[in-house]
């Protein structure tokens, strides 16, 4: 963990408070949601079809540059046809010891981001459906859209399609590098790191992994506290359209989900989010079976002075959590 007690409040202009009055100690005691009926079956009957998949992958070199990478476009075929695109990085000095999947928050993503914890890892990079270098006419990518595509369809709500994305990218990188089998990781953030939540509890090739705010954490209190990120269209629709339809998002919570997750996970989560709310966030991190590391950001989606001087503390902590995948 992080200190805490010397951060004084953060003043912001919301028209809510960003901590939702909760203090770490509250944080730590927001339990998961109770878990729908039929969550396991589902999800592993999808992750099942999913590994059935032969996702073609395609790999030319790349425009983008990246330092101390070789950069090229990546391209492989997702569950129901889909097209996902996106980029590997390899190191320019030596073989990489083990490979990193990268799950990319809401927002435009043109290029490959960083920084890149690990300079020995390759790095996968999948644009998620309907976003990035995934875009599709039929699927809006601005994010109070593309969380509702299909929200009233359980079976076919976009989130699942993400889910699948990163399990065929887990295909695809496999395919391309056999040799990097056990030593795959997991980084992932806001939107990315509920993807991969919600991946995870039934992935087996993913070793390890890192989450960041990540999002779809509790669901019913996702629907009911105040948020300036893509969970106000959410809120929106279910006052428009029925609550009765929130029942679909219950099969998509990230703290049920990681009641499954068995790997060792390594969660940074934030006191301060008015994008992703805290409690949300902490309850993926205190529904975890396993062995799992937390540490604690001022704030999530939003600057703060001693930001840049976490991100790197984070940095190194995650360069030591990972560097186990390639001995």
């Amino acid at each position: 963990m992080t200190p805490t007690a010397t951060w004084p409040p953060l003043s912001h202009d919301y028209p809510f408070d960003p901590t939702y009055g909760y203090d770490l100690d509250a944080l730590l005691r927001v339990e998961p949601p109770p878990e729908p009926p039929g969550f396991v079956e589902t999800w592993q009957q999808w992750y099942q079809a999913a590994l059935t998949i032969d996702p073609c992958p395609q790999v030319t070199r790349s425009k983008e540059c990246y330092p101390g990478f070789q950069v090229l476009d990546w391209s492989y075929i997702s569950t129901n046809d889909f097209p996902i695109r996106g980029w590997l990085l390899l190191p320019e000095q030596e073989a990489p010891t083990k490979a990193l999947i990268c799950g990319h928050g809401y927002g435009s993503l043109v290029q490959p981001e960083g920084p890149l914890p690990c300079p020995d890892a390759l790095y996968a990079i999948p644009c998620f459906r309907g976003l990035g270098r995934s875009a599709r006419p039929s699927i809006s990518t601005e994010p109070r859209w593309h969380v509702l595509h299909d929200i009233d369809k359980p079976e076919r709500y976009i989130l699942r399609g993400c889910v699948e994305d990163l399990w065929t990218a887990t295909s695809a990188l496999l395919a391309l590098y056999p040799w990097l089998s056990g030593r795959i990781g997991y980084l992932g953030i806001s939107f990315g790191g509920g993807i991969g939540a919600l991946a995870l509890a039934w992935e087996t090739r993913i070793a390890r992994g890192h989450l960041n705010v990540p999002t779809f954490g509790h669901q019913p209190l996702r629907l009911q506290l105040p948020t300036a990120g893509s969970g106000a269209s959410v809120q929106d629709f279910m006052r428009r359209h029925g609550r009765h339809l929130a029942v679909n998002l219950y099969l998509y919570d990230a703290a049920v989900a990681a009641r499954y997750i068995r790997q060792p996970m390594h969660l940074a989560l934030a006191l301060f989010d008015p994008m992703v709310a805290p409690p949300g966030q902490f309850a993926i991190y205190n529904a975890l079976p396993g062995e799992k590391r937390l540490f604690i950001l001022r704030a999530g989606h939003f600057a703060y002075p001693e930001r840049l001087a976490q991100e790197q503390q984070l940095l190194a902590e995650l360069q030591g959590f990972f560097k186990s995948l390639g001995e």
